[in-house]
């Protein structure tokens, strides 16, 4: 019960297939001593008592139910982890402000020497095709 307690979703997971399992034994201990199979005409050893098939039809219903609800649980833990985990390292206001900067400055530059730059600065991966003195992609 404490597992079931938990807000971590692996742990109540966990407590959850324990009380499921435990639930199962139990189930299994109230259907009574174990006896016949219940087809007429059909006998195993010297048991005089039939087993009740109703238990055992009752722990086949609750694993498939137990397992149902497990795969739902993992599936919430894994979009839990999906929305809080971030891919995405996001924007250092101090860099974008040092990135302004700089393009502020390269264009004092070039507004002194009164020229403008043959090929512009990209960050475009075809700026790296050209050499210099051949003919490149551009």
């Amino acid at each position: 019960m404490y597992l079931l307690l938990e807000r971590n979703l692996t742990r109540m997971l966990l407590g959850l297939l324990l009380l499921s399992n435990a639930i199962n034994l139990l189930i299994l201990t109230a259907g009574g001593p174990s006896g016949n199979p219940p087809v007429r005409g059909r006998t195993s050893g010297n048991n005089t008592t039939t087993a009740d098939p109703l238990a055992q039809g009752m722990i086949l219903t609750a694993i498939v139910i137990t397992m149902g609800i497990a795969a739902f649980v993992l599936a919430l833990a894994y979009r839990s982890y999906r929305l809080t985990t971030v891919e995405e390292v996001a924007n250092d206001p101090e860099d974008t402000k040092v990135s302004q900067e700089a393009k502020a400055a390269q264009a004092d530059e070039e507004a002194l020497e009164g020229t403008v730059a043959e090929h512009p600065d990209t960050d475009e991966p075809d700026e790296l095709d050209a050499l210099p003195g051949h003919q490149g992609s551009r």
